[in-house]
């Protein structure tokens, strides 16, 4: 079972007759607001179409159960996959687990003979890694970032690594399956980034050790921010960012 139809099955017992309220794609991030007032985020894929209009469902998905928006893990439309995550970690939210504070990465313990895997470019985390003397290598589509590797290497990479980071990014774009299927010796494996669902029952079974995600703070704020454009380095302070074990 992939980890769509995980999410889906994980979070059907928090559905409780749910509505979504409200739906803002941003070209950032975009946000779901359910009918008790809870809200999540998730990532927005680069849309590529033939005309103006991105979703056929627009103007019809205020008022839908949060079930069928759910649902929409399984589609093959990326932005109905965002729509989906970010009803997912809205119910997510009503969970209580134990988190730990802190920075995501310090708490993989990276050594210096170690092989560390980044999926995904998270500028941020870069220095702090490379400060620690490790063979680091990021693989990342897009070709201006500095210093990666491509997709076919990044996959051979993640085999050999001991340390293998992934955005969570995958889940959306549809390649977070693969990827997890190609980590086959690492003692640790993270899912970063402000759309990481963090539910580890989703995640048993794999080689993922650790969920570094955010709740929301500020709801209005995060609306505004998304609605306006803005990403990671602009909601961060509107939101609550924690780490869990799987």
């Amino acid at each position: 079972m992939g980890i769509h139809q995980k999410l889906i099955d994980c979070a059907m017992p928090w559905v409780d007759g749910q509505t979504v309220k409200e739906l803002r794609f941003g070209l950032g991030y975009s946000c779901v607001e359910l009918s008790d007032g809870r809200m999540g985020l998730a990532w927005t894929p680069d849309q590529k179409t033939c005309s103006c209009t991105h979703l056929e469902a627009a103007g019809q998905i205020a008022g839908q159960s949060a079930e069928k928006i759910l649902s929409w893990l399984n589609s093959d439309n990326p932005l109905e996959r965002t729509a989906g995550l970010a009803v997912f970690n809205a119910l997510n939210s009503r969970k209580e687990r134990l988190f730990t504070e802190g920075e995501a990465t310090s708490l993989l313990k990276i050594q210096s003979g170690d092989h560390v895997v980044m999926i995904g470019y998270f500028a941020p985390v870069v220095p702090s890694i490379k400060a620690t003397g490790c063979r680091f290598e990021v693989v990342e589509l897009d070709p201006d970032k500095p210093d990666v590797i491509t997709p076919v290497m990044g996959f051979r990479a993640l085999e050999e690594c001991d340390i293998a980071i992934i955005t969570a990014t995958s889940i959306i774009n549809g390649t977070f399956d693969s990827l997890a299927a190609a980590l086959k010796r690492n003692r640790a494996a993270l899912i970063l980034g402000p759309s990481t669902p963090m539910c580890p029952e989703a995640f048993a079974g794999t080689r993922i050790t650790q969920l570094s995600g955010s709740y929301v703070k500020d709801q209005d704020k995060v609306k505004m921010i998304v609605s306006e454009g803005g990403g990671t380095r602009l909601l961060k302070k509107h939101l609550r960012f924690a780490n869990t074990m799987v």
